[in-house]
């Protein structure tokens, strides 16, 4: 059967390529092929706001004197650098079609040879995420087609309904059309039947799907050195109170901290850092949980990866990326103790000293995995 995948774009998301690539290992275990649609929203900021952010950087650059251009947004060239390594994974290991610029493109993407198509996984129904929310509903399926739709550990991202009633009326639609919905948290299952009419089910994210020595076999091939250090910060929303409660785990652990992401953000340096804003490869990321022996994120992929290489860990909740992420994964588990709330960092320091049964969570992780794959199977057949 040949599939296509909605998902959200790559970018320079490690989560996100991941998942991508380990839906895709997962079906063509399953004897299919399958191909991500790549859709691209044209994010274009309105004038107003470009002059706005230009005179907030303007007093920080001329009365602060701060070493910053005045563009807070990449162009093309720069957005390639920035991007250069995950691109590289992508292309190497992720079957990905031309870029699908226009409703136009995709309603012939509809209109071609594909079998089914799935949506997700990661926060494909999260409006702030994806503008054209209905694409994801795969509004560009005529009424009558007889293609397979199909929704696999989809995300809303939060507990929260955040569709315009507009939105709401044109995705439940939508959503009755589908032959069977798994979502990824909890929460959803809810958010699914109060606000789209429809029943679902939660299944692992794809990450899960993939063996652990898949991932060893993608950093041998790309024979990457050994990380400088053994406690992993992949904290992405840091600030000066998580930085201190991270160098004094790394104390009391007796661990050097590295970490594994771009130095800087383009947004706050603009082009005269650019060469710090280059986002290390996948396979760089994937080493990191390797060779860790203790992991501090605020990340679902992050918690996920750690769970996968069966590594100690502590979830930082962030309720702005949203917590019922994070709180559903974790209860799958077992390890809803893992997760200390941002405005409560003390407590990380009690959970040094408890220790993980990963004895009981790989146990877990199996049979989840098998009634996550029957999903997929039965939904397909």
């Amino acid at each position: 059967m040949k599939i296509g995948i909605i998902t959200l774009p790559f970018n320079w998301n490690y989560g996100g390529i991941l998942q991508n690539f380990a839906l895709q290992w997962a079906l063509k275990e399953l004897g299919h092929s399958s191909i991500t649609i790549n859709r691209i929203d044209e994010v274009n900021f309105a004038l107003k706001d470009k002059i706005k952010i230009i005179i907030k950087r303007s007093i920080k650059k001329y009365l602060l004197r701060k070493k910053i251009s005045l563009r807070s947004w990449p162009n093309l060239n720069e957005l390639k650098t920035i991007k250069k390594h995950t691109d590289r994974f992508i292309d190497e290991n992720i079957a990905v079609t031309n870029q699908v610029n226009s409703d136009a493109d995709l309603n012939n993407i509809g209109k071609s040879d594909f079998d089914a198509f799935i949506v997700g996984s990661d926060q494909v129904w999260r409006p702030r995420y994806s503008p054209k929310i209905a694409n994801h509903f795969l509004d560009f399926l005529k009424s009558d087609s007889t293609k397979k739709r199909i929704s696999y550990a989809a995300s809303f991202g939060t507990d929260n309904w955040e569709y315009s009633p507009e939105q709401t009326k044109a995705c439940a639609n939508l959503a009755k059309r589908f032959k069977a919905i798994s979502v990824r948290e909890d929460s959803a299952v809810e958010l699914c039947r109060k606000n789209l009419g429809v029943d679902a089910i939660v299944t692992l994210d794809p990450t899960f799907l993939v063996p652990k020595w898949e991932y060893e076999k993608l950093v041998e091939k790309d024979e990457v050195e050994k990380m400088p250090g053994k406690l992993f910060n992949y904290v992405l929303d840091i600030n000066q109170e998580k930085k201190q409660v991270i160098n004094d785990v790394g104390e009391k652990l007796n661990l050097e901290v590295f970490s594994a992401s771009a130095k800087q953000s383009f947004f706050e340096t603009g082009k005269i850092g650019l060469k710090d804003c280059i986002y290390p490869p996948v396979t760089y990321w994937l080493r990191s949980f390797m060779d860790a022996e203790f992991i501090l994120t605020d990340s679902f992929h992050g918690t996920a990866f750690s769970i996968i290489f069966n590594k100690p860990f502590i979830s930082i909740g962030n309720s702005k990326r949203g917590l019922s992420r994070f709180q559903s994964v974790l209860k799958i588990f077992g390890l809803e103790e893992r997760l200390v709330d941002e405005n409560e960092l003390h407590k990380v320091f009690e959970l040094l000293k408890r220790d993980i049964d990963f004895k009981s969570v790989n146990k877990i992780l199996a049979e989840e995995k098998d009634r996550s794959i029957r999903f997929l199977k039965d939904a397909l057949n």
